[in-house]
């Protein structure tokens, strides 16, 4: 039986544990600054932007096997990126 969603907030609502339990992973690794919703959009962003058919199996397994650091490494940027003044006229 094939599971569709109809908004990413109903996707969201669904693999919601397996963001939990990895962010419980990584705070207990000493990440205490990530949120289930960096995790989330590490994923919505760079893991899977461009995939096709991910089933929620899939997506479950990415979130519970993915290396701490990418996601880290991904919200330092990110954060970064934010802090960082727009340059008009560049």
């Amino acid at each position: 039986m094939e599971i569709e969603f109809n908004s990413l907030e109903e996707l969201y609502d669904r693999i919601k544990p397996a963001l939990k339990t990895k962010k419980s992973e990584m705070q207990r690794a000493g990440f205490l600054y990530i949120k289930e919703s960096d995790i989330w959009n590490y994923f919505k962003e760079i893991k899977w932007q461009n995939a096709k058919d991910l089933s929620l199996h899939d997506m479950v397994n990415d979130i519970i096997n993915i290396d701490n650091y990418h996601i880290d490494q991904y919200l330092k940027v990110k954060l970064s990126q934010e802090k960082r003044p727009a340059n008009f006229g560049d």
